[in-house]
C-alpha cells in the first residue's frame, strides 16, 4: 500500500510534513530577511535605492532559475535528495551573504541564495502531495504554505528588534541554522513511493526531456494556463510585499515598532489564510476557493494603499485590513494542490517547479516597477498594483477543469 492509500496518518507522514514545513519557513526566512536589513547594507555598503532594487529583483529571477533546475532534477534523483540539497544551497548563500564587501559581491550572494530558495518549494509540495491520501492533499498543502508567513514573521523580529542591536551582518551569520535540518532530513524521511514505484521508467532520462515533455502538445496548453495563473499570483504577493516595510515606514510615518507589527499582522492574516484554505477548497472545490481568497485580498490591499487616508480614520481599521490582505494571500495555499493534481508523476516536480518559480523570476522587474511609480506618484500606487493581479488571478482559475478528488496515483 503506497503512503497516500493509508487511512490513517503515521509517523512517516508528519515527519515529511514537519521537515518539508521547516524548509519553507527557513526557506521564505532568508529570502525575505534582506527587505528588512535594506537600511543598514544601504549605509554600510553605500548603495542607492536603485541598486538595492536590482539586488532584490535579481534575487527573485534566481528562485525562477533554481526552481526550474531544482524541479527537474526532483523527478531525476527524488524528493528527499533535491529537499537536502536546496535547503543546504539557501542556506550558504545567505551566510556569504555576511562577508559582502561591495554591491557586487552582495548581489552574487544573494543569487545563491535565490537558486536554493526557488527550488525547496516545489519538492516539499510534491514531497507532501504525492505521500498523503487525496483527501487531505489540498490541505496539508496548504498547511505547508503556512511556512511562508512563519518565515516572514521571524525574519521581522529578527531584522527589525535583533539586527539593529547585533548588526545585520551578523543576522546573515545566524542563517546557517537551517542547513542542520539536512541531517534529520537524510536519517528519518522516507522517499516519495509514488516517485520510487515510477521512477525506473523517467530516471534515467537526461533532464532536458523533461522540459520537451512538459512543452509537448499533450502538457502545453495546461502548462501556460498554470503559468498565466501563477504569475497573475506571484505579481500580487510580490508587488504588496517587495516594498511593503518602506512604505509604512516612509509614507505612512510608522516607526520601526510600528512597521513590524504592521507586517506581524498582516503575516497573522497569511496564517490564518493559508491554514483555512485547504478546508475550503475541499469543501468548496480548487476554483472557488481561489476566487474568493484573492478578491478579499484585491480588495484589502486597495484599502491599505490608495484609500489609506480615508479608512485611518476610522480607529484599528487600517490593521482589519492588514490583516485580510495576509489571509487573501491563502491563496497560494492551492498551488501545490491544483499542480499536482494536474501534471503526471514522471514530470510533477519539473511542472510545478517550473510554473511557480519561472512565475516568480519574473518578478525580476516588480521591484524596479513600483520604484519608477512611486518617482511619479508614490510608493501607494505602486502597492497598488497588486489588486489588479489578485482579481485577475481570482477570474483565471475559472479556465481550468476542477481538480478535487483527482487521485494522483492514476497520472502516471
Amino acid at each position: 500500500m503506497l503512503m497516500n492509500e493509508q487511512n490513517k496518518l503515521d509517523r512517516n507522514h508528519y515527519m515529511i510534513f514537519g521537515l518539508s514545513w521547516a524548509g519553507w519557513v527557513f526557506d521564505f526566512y532568508d529570502l525575505v530577511l534582506f527587505t528588512f536589513l535594506i537600511s543598514e547594507i544601504q549605509s554600510s555598503l553605500n548603495i542607492n535605492a536603485e541598486m538595492l532594487s536590482i539586488c532584490l529583483g535579481l534575487s527573485l529571477f534566481a528562485t525562477g532559475l533554481g526552481g526550474i533546475i531544482f524541479g527537474a532534477l526532483g523527478d531525476k534523483y527524488g524528493r528527499k535528495k533535491v529537499l537536502q540539497w536546496t535547503i543546504i544551497i539557501y542556506s550558504i548563500g545567505t551566510l556569504l551573504s555576511a562577508f559582502s564587501w561591495s554591491f557586487y559581491s552582495l548581489l552574487f550572494f544573494r543569487f545563491i541564495t535565490g537558486l536554493g530558495v526557488g527550488g525547496e518549494w516545489a519538492t516539499g509540495q510534491i514531497y507532501i502531495n504525492e505521500t498523503f491520501p487525496d483527501k487531505l492533499r489540498a490541505k496539508f498543502g496548504a498547511f505547508m504554505q503556512s511556512g511562508a508567513p512563519v518565515g516572514v514573521i521571524l525574519a521581522s523580529i529578527v531584522g527589525g528588534v535583533v539586527s539593529p542591536v547585533i548588526g545585520w551582518r551578523m543576522t546573515f551569520l545566524l542563517s546557517i541554522v537551517p542547513a542542520f535540518m539536512v541531517i534529520f532530513i537524510r536519517s528519518y524521511l522516507r522517499e516519495s513511493d509514488v516517485w520510487i514505484q515510477n521512477r525506473d521508467s523517467f530516471v534515467n532520462r537526461n533532464i532536458f526531456m523533461e522540459f520537451k515533455q512538459l512543452i509537448s502538445g499533450e502538457y502545453r496548453k495546461i502548462f501556460l494556463i498554470s503559468l498565466i495563473l501563477c504569475v497573475f499570483g506571484m505579481s500580487a504577493y510580490w508587488f504588496t510585499y517587495s516594498w511593503l516595510p518602506t512604505y509604512l515606514a516612509k509614507e505612512r510615518g510608522l516607526a520601526l515598532i510600528g512597521t513590524t507589527i504592521g507586517i506581524i499582522i498582516i503575516q497573522c492574516g497569511d496564517f490564518t489564510g493559508y491554514t483555512t484554505f485547504g478546508f475550503v477548497s475541499e469543501r468548496l472545490g480548487r476554483r472557488l476557493a481561489f476566487t474568493i481568497y484573492s478578491f478579499i485580498m484585491a480588495i484589502s490591499i486597495s484599502m491599505i494603499t490608495v484609500c489609506w487616508n480615508q479608512i485611518d480614520k476610522i480607529p484599528d481599521l487600517i490593521l482589519v485590513f492588514m490583516f485580510l490582505t495576509g489571509f487573501g494571500t491563502g491563496f497560494f495555499g492551492g498551488f501545490g494542490a491544483l499542480f499536482s493534481e494536474l501534471f503526471p508523476t514522471k514530470i510533477r516536480n519539473t511542472a510545478v517547479g517550473t510554473v511557480f518559480n519561472l512565475a516568480r523570476g519574473i518578478q525580476f522587474f516588480t521591484p524596479l516597477i513600483i520604484t519608477l511609480i512611486a518617482t511619479y506618484f508614490d510608493l501607494s500606487y505602486g502597492i497598488a498594483v497588486a489588486a489588479i493581479f489578485a482579481f485577475l488571478c481570482g477570474v483565471w482559475i475559472w479556465v481550468f477543469p476542477e481538480t478535487r478528488g483527482t487521485s494522483i496515483n492514476e497520472l502516471q
